[in-house]
């Protein structure tokens, strides 16, 4: 009884705290930041880019931007499958990439909902809805363990590996099992008997730990790096910061961004978060604008991918 009641109050104190408000004073405070780093060196930032000599890499900067998403679409296929759902074809890959782009719609939930509906048709509720909550945390998990690298600038960076040792099995029952009782009337769907052998029935996890998907998630978040670290070195050629220093901002950067929903695709708070980890190492203007340079280039690889997906929605609409 004692220990119901302890958790009774620890589940009253944070659901007073008001998230939702913390992420979006966050979020302005990132775009302030950014709009306040533009306007104080905007007589040294120029946009203008020799395409005969910088093509090439802005190029492979777009490409290794569509191999992430590629990669982390394979990684949500992969986690479904850990889920206990196997899927012979390659239609949840390409639903995936199709619905990408609905991350940077205001909300930041609508291409979660799409996969949780799509998941739901070929699926139980159960394995669509935690298969699509849980997504962010393999990246977020990912993206930590490779910030977890700046262990050897900052000894702190090692408890970054925390989210990895979560994500297996007997943790992951546990967490979605209290999700389930706590949450049973958010969808209908889910309003059944809560007991051990209905839920595993259910969720079947297939594994101790989710190999081939972190795996893959590491290799998107990789992949976003390459494809900044170009667009670092198109505009600075003299570039000679040590490529794992940059790394451990990328991750962390990336990682705040997707922490805080407030902001579509993690727009505004990822360039805050690197802007502001860099400082003066370097040249201002030249970080700004690959930031610009990398964010249109992302950006334009989740429209192409995507635009079958909003074309058919438009269509729907006339």
């Amino acid at each position: 009884m004692r220990f119901n009641k302890s958790n009774q109050l620890y589940w009253k104190f944070f659901t007073k705290i008001n998230f939702g408000a913390l992420k979006s004073i966050f979020f302005v405070s990132s775009l302030l930041y950014f709009c306040i780093y533009f306007f104080y060196n905007i007589d040294q930032i120029s946009f203008d880019i020799n395409l005969e000599r910088n093509g090439i890499n802005l190029s492979s900067s777009f490409l290794f931007c569509v191999l992430s998403i590629y990669l982390n679409a394979y990684a949500w296929k992969y986690i479904v499958k850990w889920f206990g759902k196997e899927c012979r074809s390659n239609s949840l890959v390409s639903f995936y990439v199709l619905t990408n782009i609905l991350k940077y719609v205001p909300g930041g939930i609508w291409h979660f909902v799409e996969r949780f509906n799509f998941i739901k048709k070929i699926s139980n509720p159960q394995i669509a809805l935690y298969s699509t909550l849980i997504e962010p945390y393999f990246m977020l998990s990912g993206s930590f363990l490779l910030a977890s690298v700046g262990v050897i600038f900052f000894p702190l960076c090692f408890f970054l590996i925390l989210p990895l040792v979560f994500l297996n099995r007997r943790l992951i029952y546990f967490v979605l099992k209290s999700l389930e009782s706590l949450k049973r009337n958010a969808f209908e769907g889910l309003r059944r008997s809560n007991s051990k052998g209905q839920f595993e029935k259910r969720i079947n996890i297939i594994s101790f730990f989710p190999t081939a998907a972190f795996l893959l998630e590491i290799g998107f978040v990789l992949s976003k790096f390459i494809g900044f670290y170009i667009c670092l070195n198109t505009f600075y050629t003299n570039n000679n910061q040590n490529i794992i220093f940059l790394l451990v901002i990328f991750s962390l950067s990336w990682s705040l961004g997707l922490i805080v929903p407030a902001a579509p695709g993690g727009v505004g708070v990822f360039e805050a978060c690197i802007l502001f980890f860099v400082g003066r190492n370097i040249p201002q203007n030249i970080i700004f604008v690959s930031l610009i340079y990398f964010r249109v280039i992302s950006t334009s690889a989740d429209l192409l991918l995507s635009l079958p997906f909003l074309i058919r929605k438009l269509l729907k609409r006339i």
